[in-house]
């Protein structure tokens, strides 16, 4: 049996949602075992159907499309700070590397986190392979402030430490 090509992607990808979204920055993580997407407004209808949209209003790929899933899970789901919760996770075709592949997404608020999508083992095995020295130049504002938090340190250490870091507020 031949095995198919892996598609060598980054630490970081853009993932293409069809219609509803295109280029979303991602974190491959091979350290997590499912993945995941940012999504807002879950709920089931008394039809049984989950509805749900991508994203929400502060994101630059937020439409307001509703997608509905009839075959859908739940998972008892436990973060890597040990958290655990409740998610639904519904099946969405995406494109990974130029590549269309059909994957299972836990659904979840991922406002605060640098990447909207989250790639895990699950959706990489078989298909892909992980390259942590290519990057696709992805920049998140996440990313843009730490920088910029480096920068201030590195420029007045004491002045960091002093309005920073005890304040505990950052400054964009």
């Amino acid at each position: 049996m031949l095995e198919t090509e892996k598609i060598i992607i980054g630490r970081e990808t853009r993932v293409d949602f069809g219609k509803f979204a295109i280029g979303v920055p991602a974190k491959v993580d091979t350290g997590a075992d499912g993945s995941a997407v940012w999504a807002s407004d879950i709920r089931i209808d008394k039809a049984g159907c989950l509805r749900f949209k991508l994203f929400d209003e502060s994101s630059p790929f937020y439409t307001g499309r509703v997608l509905k899933r009839t075959d859908y899970k739940v998972a008892h789901v436990k973060s890597a700070s040990g958290d655990t919760t409740i998610k639904f996770q519904a099946y969405i075709t995406v494109k990974i590397g130029g590549k269309r592949v059909r994957a299972l997404f836990g659904l979840c608020d991922r406002s605060t986190h640098a990447y909207p999508v989250l790639i895990g083992r699950r959706t990489l095995h078989g298909r892909f392979l992980v390259d942590v020295t290519k990057n696709e130049g992805i920049s998140t504002k996440k990313k843009s402030i730490t920088l910029n938090l480096r920068k201030q340190l590195a420029e007045n250490p004491h002045e960091f430490y002093k309005n920073v870091y005890l304040k505990g507020e950052v400054t964009q």
